[in-house]
């Protein structure tokens, strides 16, 4: 802790001279944060934003490695991305992992208006690529009166081709450590003044750190806007991927402390990961189009219509899965409103439904091969949401907005197999209305406050329903809480100082909790109350220098703290009482550093650090992970341009320290089958093309 407090302070001291510095005309602009956000149907400041709200550019994005998000997104405070092998990733928005099946709940994901979340109530995040990525948004805390069921935030993608866009073509090629190979390709084009696209592709391969984790991944997307009308424009999204990835399994602490590299060894009567050639093959079409007609002075109207195919299958130490999954729906909302009104004010009612239908078939596992049936089902889900809102602004730079929503979903469900005749069922949870208050008051154009206070409600996802254990769970319960929160921003006129803090308590009721039974196959429950608190702290800040420095051409810093004091309230598991329990899967600390430093002749170095403290592995708290400090680095050299086409080179680092830990355990596992290694000190290079 003396450590973390001193270093803030040297940081907090360097920012100080900052931003007592002003920006000459010939200094380096760097964006450190927007002026301006999108979070609720309409740009306002981000000033004046009522939620905890922080983007990530492409231009930071592309900061890391190329090959993930990872990095950039783990630097958002009360964010913890994880990978436990290559291509395998989850997402906790403020809150415990210990829920996850593949994918990702608790969070809701768009692609501009269209949902990635599916009717089931899972994400699909790995499907993405970085490279047709414009922006990423991130809303933490809950908001299901606006954007249905979800207890963690909203994720809010901004994919290239949409917006302002320059005409770019870009060609990348990586290359590392253990295998590692990627090649992208990005086209934008504005062909008429109406008319603009974008157009990007990918491929990713890996053999992976440790045995039985390689990855191959092929991505193409397409995003199209066209304003036929001064008053109208249509968008267009398509993506498909290709993501086939083997999953090495957990280790014990002995396994993991003798060979952190090995996959799950057999066991009993269960073979190992790599001879029955455990992974997950996710074949993905998705794709949306969006209409948006201005029907006067003060009303618009938004309109968009979205589906996916999932083709989805995966050997594991037990069984063979395959899925079918459809999905399809809208979503819509009329905008009404009047900035140049004496009291600025705006409202907006829609709708969003998608609904979904799987068909879940299990066998047995032959080594790689499907085998003999084991389970057959059929399932069902329709959510809606139903919401309203409204915001005013009463005195100047005073705003108070209250939303409301109205979700609905239930379950229908047709086991085929292993009855006689087929039985159906049906599974309906009750209908929950969603409020939202909350205020923000922006005081000289550099300092504003925020408070909130928004229910918590998320229903189990399909995968948790119908685990894989095969059974159908007709007795889980939604999870569902209130969120309290208060949030504090400064922001000097150069944008070149940025702090941002908040503070929130959730207490969430009917936590669901992720099982393994002795195969390794997963179950969930209701268990009891998670009670969650916590503050988080973001500083960015600028070091304005001359573009004729002969040593120094720009520095940016940004550093992230999260403290989380998370724990159970009553909450009992069959006969084992682990009330007042620190929260699994949870660190109390989380510290991440990012510094990208500007030299002279186009050389740039991005430094990334994290630090996160120790976690109990399962509710008992009897096994922890350990801290660790991960350090990483890029290293990049633009070549200037020649004959229109710019050529950039770079190398990086991961794990500089050489740390052995995890960035994604197996929680409450079987037998203490806990570990998955990352991998160990490693590098990369790349080049690319600029035209």
């Amino acid at each position: 802790m003396r450590y973390l407090t001193t270093n803030l302070t040297l940081l907090l001291a360097l920012l100080g001279v900052t931003a007592s510095a002003q920006v000459s005309k010939d200094s380096t602009n760097i964006a450190l944060q927007p002026i301006d956000v999108k979070v609720y149907f309409a740009k306002q400041s981000s000033l004046g934003v009522t939620s905890a709200t922080q983007s990530l550019s492409a231009e930071v994005i592309s900061r890391q490695s190329p090959t993930s998000l990872l990095a950039a997104v783990n630097t958002v405070p009360g964010i913890r991305m994880e990978e436990r092998s290559p291509g395998s990733y989850r997402l906790a928005m403020r809150g415990s992992l210990i829920r996850s099946p593949f994918g990702i709940r608790n969070t809701k994901v768009y692609v501009d208006e269209f949902p990635l979340t599916d009717a089931g109530g899972n994400t699909y995040l790995n499907l993405l690529a970085p490279v047709g990525i414009q922006t990423i948004q991130l809303v933490k805390g809950p908001d299901g009166s606006l954007f249905g069921a979800n207890s963690g935030g909203v994720v809010q993608i901004s994919p290239k081709g949409f917006e302002m866009l320059e005409n770019r073509r870009e060609v990348e090629l990586t290359a590392g450590a253990y295998g590692l190979f990627q090649q992208s390709l990005s086209l934008q084009q504005k062909v008429t003044p109406n008319y603009q696209f974008s157009f990007d592709q990918s491929f990713l391969r890996s053999d992976g750190y440790r045995d039985n984790a390689g990855l191959n991944k092929k991505t193409v997307q397409t995003a199209h806007q066209w304003q036929y009308a001064p008053i109208a424009q249509l968008r267009a999204f398509i993506l498909y991927t290709d993501l086939g990835y083997e999953t090495p399994g957990g280790l014990t602490l002995e396994q993991y402390e003798a060979d952190p590299r090995a996959s799950r060894p057999a066991g009993g009567p269960n073979p190992g990961a790599k001879e029955q050639q455990a992974a997950i093959y996710n074949k993905t079409g998705f794709g949306g189009v969006s209409h948006r007609l201005q029907l006067g002075k003060y009303l618009s109207h938004q309109i968009s219509l979205f589906g996916s195919y999932t083709d989805f299958k995966n050997p594991f130490i037990t069984n063979y899965e395959e899925r079918i999954e459809k999905n399809w729906g809208l979503r819509t909302y009329l905008s009404l409103g009047n900035q140049q009104a004496a009291l600025p004010w705006q409202m907006q009612l829609g709708f969003e439904g998608i609904k979904g239908s799987s068909t879940i078939d299990n066998y047995d596992n032959n080594k790689g091969v499907a085998g003999a049936v084991q389970a057959r089902d059929g399932m069902t889900n329709s959510q809606w949401n139903l919401f309203y809102r409204a915001q005013i602004e009463l005195i100047k730079n005073w705003n108070l907005e209250g939303a409301l929503g109205l979700n609905g979903n239930h379950i229908d469900y047709t086991r085929k197999y292993p009855v006689v005749t087929p039985t159906d069922g049906h599974i309906s949870f009750d209908k929950q209305w969603m409020p939202r208050i909350a205020s923000s008051y922006t005081l000289h154009e550099i300092m504003s406050w925020r408070v909130s206070v928004a229910k918590g409600y998320s229903t189990p996802t399909l995968a948790e329903v119908r685990s894989s254990d095969n059974s159908i769970n007709t007795d889980l319960q939604a999870e569902s809480g209130t969120n309290y929160e208060v949030g504090y921003k400064i922001r000097n006129k150069n944008n070149n100082l940025i702090l941002d803090i908040a503070a929130y308590t959730y207490r969430m009721e009917n936590g669901i909790v992720r099982s393994l039974n002795e195969a390794g196959a997963e179950y969930y429950q209701n268990a009891g109350e998670m009670k969650q608190k916590g503050i988080e702290l973001s500083l960015w800040g600028a070091i304005p220098v001359s573009p004729q420095s002969p040593l120094l051409r720009g520095m940016s810093v940004h550093t992230a703290v999260s403290y989380n004091d998370y724990h159970f309230g009553q909450y009992k598991v069959a006969d084992k009482d682990y009330s007042g329990n620190r929260m699994t899967a949870v660190p109390q600390w989380v510290w991440t550093n990012n510094v990208k430093i500007d030299f002279p002749y186009q050389l740039d170095l991005n430094l990334y650090h994290n630090f996160t403290s120790s976690m109990p592995l399962g509710d008992a708290n009897s096994i922890y992970a350990k801290k660790f400090h991960l350090v990483q680095a890029k290293l990049s050299y633009t070549v200037p341009r020649f004959y229109g086409v710019s050529v950039q080179v770079y190398a990086g680092g991961d794990n500089l320290l050489n740390q052995r830990y995890s960035l994604g355990n197996d929680i409450n596992a079987f037998g203490g089958r806990y570990f998955n290694a990352a991998a160990t000190r490693n590098f990369y290079g790349g080049l690319k093309l600029i035209f």
